[in-house]
């Protein structure tokens, strides 16, 4: 779990993975998320950067943290993401995936419709 990427700052990336572990109900609401220690141990990332994910998340109202508790996944926190995540693809990553749609020739039945996978026939 611990595959970084160079594009990405580590914590944009760790607070990804926690908001598609809320998306996909991994972690409910009003539940507990894994703690900065854990999470940190796990992918042998420095808890500051842990910290720093989760600050992001609180800060778009999706996680709240309760002192001597930890942090917990706020009511209403999936739809919330669902409409943030939805805003940034389609403000962030639509216009640049359109835009390579376009430059490719790209038709709607091909985009639909998975074309088999090149397939090497050297035996």
């Amino acid at each position: 779990m611990d595959d970084f990427h160079a594009s990405q700052p580590i914590f944009v990336q760790i607070r990804q993975r926690l908001i598609e572990m809320i998306l996909r109900k991994r972690v409910g609401e009003g539940e507990a998320l894994p703690s900065v220690r854990q999470i940190a141990g796990e992918l042998s990332v420095n808890p500051l950067t842990i910290t720093k994910a989760f600050e992001a998340l609180v800060e778009i109202g999706v996680v709240e943290k309760r002192r001597g508790l930890g942090m917990f996944v706020t009511e209403g926190a999936r739809e919330k993401l669902l409409a943030h995540e939805r805003e940034k693809f389609l403000t962030d990553d639509w216009p640049r995936i359109a835009a390579q749609i376009r430059a490719l020739e790209l038709d709607l039945p091909s985009l639909l419709t998975p074309e088999p996978r090149h397939q090497d026939t050297q035996k």
